[in-house]
């Protein structure tokens, strides 16, 4: 006869298995890999977790939708419609669109003789302009610069012409040539600051213009610049406050982020703490246990049909193993398997009455009844 486990490895079992049929989704999780295999081996089945989770109660549903609506980063609302700038586009001209003007070869390097000529075309080209003889102006000046590319004045008093002739894209044409050769010309800063005021960009005739004054400070440019400040001041205005809202949506979109991630962390957290208290809690001193269900030696033998089947009617019905005492197989299975469990001396076993489970025990012969006659009569 086996002889019964111990009481309290027992009353293990017994919780392993309270655990298991209240929550049975634990079998899924891979450190119960083998009992979840042996349960199927016999036929059984072990739910799905979707199908645990189907099972919930309805408020546990609701509660995790809640949840999960709120962690969702909520669609912000459209921004508010941008009111039109305001701005006075009294000064404001159709742009000119001619072809380019002429411009000086800037790999050339004059002659002290083309120098000299250049500057009796420069001085032609001012009368001209004091006689208001914008055209021929324009001509002289083109001549001048033929003769002396490298000469930033000539292209920024030729730009002061094309101004005056309503002609501010030729203007800032003539004026970047001549900041591209001296950056510091407070006269080509003036003159495209204007040009561009004319066009309706405000900023940039704003930003010229702080220059031009700050290089050279002159009336006339410092006049100008009043005239735009109110403009530029306002697209500024309107830039910065775009930029703000569009970090402040970045920032609400990274602390919806955050929110969601701690979120998640948590919920995760707590079916961590969950699942280890259901697996170590409840289950506490199962180790031999499943060092039993994870030995080789029973994995093996249940590959055997007749070790398999013994084993189930057993399970079943323990008194089954009494069928089975002759049967040298099924015994030193039953015998080597009490030995490796712990020394307990039992055979752990699914419930029915298999030692170390409800219902089961050491089987024995039952004592004879005291002999109370002595032979007297």
């Amino acid at each position: 006869m086996s002889p019964a486990l111990k009481p309290d490895v027992q009353k293990e079992m017994e919780s392993f298995f309270h655990v298991c049929m209240a929550n049975p989704s634990i079998l899924n999780q891979p450190e119960y890999s083998t009992v979840k295999t042996f349960i199927e081996f016999f036929g059984g089945q072990i739910p799905k977790v979707n199908q645990q989770e189907n099972n919930e109660s309805p408020s546990k549903k609701s509660e995790d939708a809640n949840i999960s609506k709120e962690s969702e980063p909520q669609s912000e609302p459209e921004s508010e419609e941008e009111s039109d700038l305001e701005l006075d586009m009294s000064a404001v001209i159709e742009p000119d669109t001619d072809a380019p003007q002429k411009m000086g070869n800037l790999t050339l390097q004059p002659t002290e003789e083309e120098i000299a000529e250049s500057q009796a075309k420069r001085s032609e080209a001012v009368s001209a302009f004091i006689e208001k003889d914008y055209e021929k102006a324009i001509e002289l000046y083109t001549e001048a610069i033929i003769l002396n590319p490298q000469a930033s004045l000539l292209y920024a008093k030729r730009g002061q012409i094309f101004l005056l002739l309503n002609k501010p894209n030729a203007c800032i044409r003539d004026c970047d040539r001549a900041l591209e050769l001296n950056p510091d010309s407070a006269a080509a800063h003036k003159f495209r600051g204007r040009a561009n005021y004319l066009l309706g960009k405000f900023e940039e005739a704003a930003n010229d213009l702080r220059l031009a004054c700050k290089f050279d400070f002159d009336e006339q440019a410092d006049e100008w610049l009043r005239e735009v400040t109110p403009n530029a001041r306002k697209i500024e205005e309107h830039k910065r406050k775009k930029e703000r809202k569009i970090q402040e949506k970045l920032e609400r979109e990274r602390q919806e982020r955050l929110k969601k991630a701690r979120e998640s962390a948590k919920i995760y957290e707590e079916n961590t703490r969950t699942s280890q208290t259901d697996s170590s809690g409840d289950t506490a001193g199962m180790g031999d246990f499943y060092k039993f269900l994870n030995d080789p030696d029973v994995l093996q033998a249940f590959m055997d049909p007749e070790v398999a089947e013994a084993f189930k009617e057993i399970s079943t019905n323990p008194t089954n193993i009494l069928k089975y005492q002759s049967n040298p197989k099924i015994m030193a299975f039953i015998n080597k398997m009490a030995s490796k469990f712990g020394g307990a001396g039992g055979f752990p076993g699914m419930m029915g009455g298999m030692p170390g489970f409800p219902g089961t025990g050491t089987q024995t012969t039952p004592k004879p009844k005291p002999q109370d006659d002595v032979g007297l009569d």
